[in-house]
């Protein structure tokens, strides 16, 4: 049914650098589902935790974590997706590095987003190069636009970019996705601009972050949430593993742009790299 879009987010704590175990620790999680879901959304760095360590870890678009997702989507007829650490050549044959997010499709398709903000409070820009187009995927009707974890500080970046056309209007997406290792002495910040960017936007907002603590000794609180499009929150869960399956309604989403369309009086901007 297009009006509505069934996801699963997997909250989790992450094996330090060790990718073979997170990957079969998701797989067992992924194969355990009882509820029919058409979306997975893994943390960030799903398969290595937030490591800087990108000249042992990095993979290439072929690599082993790449075809474990493209291996799992297609087995289990899912929409897979989360971030890992991705090495390539740039056009001049230098060896760059992405925080890319990766929209698996069970088809072996897929759509990448490098991640735009690197947070360099932890010298993420020092490692990685930083992104410049968004990714908007569509899945029944659906526009699902994904960004990864320090985006979530950057309201421009996720801004709905609407535009009135002769026949309408045009540019809104439905439902916005952050896959994250947010730390848990800021996660005030993480649950406030969560439920901001659902009001400001008037979509869905998933946010998925991670549990435990990683290979610094940073904690993590995992406090991932669904938001629905008035701010209302739908989901959320604190300091412990949880596999969670919602459904969202694009009928209830519709409803709130028609009663309040706040969009339509919004700004008009041109994002420039």
């Amino acid at each position: 049914m297009k009006d509505t879009l069934t996801l699963t987010l997997v909250q989790s704590g992450l094996f330090w650098e060790d990718k073979a175990r997170n990957l079969q620790q998701f797989e067992e999680k992924i194969k355990a589902l009882s509820q029919k879901t058409e979306i997975v959304i893994l943390p960030e760095m799903f398969s290595t935790g937030f490591s800087m360590n990108v000249h042992s870890l990095a993979e290439t678009m072929d690599g082993s974590a790449v075809e474990w997702m493209k291996r799992v989507s297609a087995e289990q007829r899912i929409v897979l997706t989360g971030s890992l650490i991705i090495k390539e050549k740039d056009a001049a044959g230098h060896e760059r590095f992405y925080n890319r997010l990766i929209w698996m499709l069970p088809n072996g398709q897929y759509g990448v987003y490098n991640k735009r903000h690197l947070f360099a409070y932890a010298n993420e820009d020092d490692h990685f190069s930083a992104g410049e187009k968004r990714l908007i995927a569509s899945v029944k009707e659906w526009k699902i636009n994904l960004q990864i974890c320090y985006d979530l500080r950057f309201p421009v970046w996720a801004r709905q970019a609407v535009k009135k056309e002769s026949d309408g209007w045009s540019g809104l997406y439905d439902v916005l996705i952050y896959v994250a290792n947010w730390p848990e002495r800021r996660s005030q910040a993480w649950k406030t601009l969560l439920q901001a960017r659902a009001i400001e936007n008037q979509c869905y907002v998933v946010g998925v972050n991670r549990v435990g603590k990683d290979g610094h000794g940073i904690e993590h609180s995992g406090d991932s949430m669904v938001i629905d499009p008035l701010g209302e929150i739908l989901y959320h869960k604190k300091n412990e593993e949880d596999v969670f399956t919602i459904s969202l309604d694009k009928n209830h989403l519709n409803d709130v742009r028609r009663k309040f369309p706040f969009w339509k009086d919004a700004d008009h901007f041109q994002i420039y790299s």
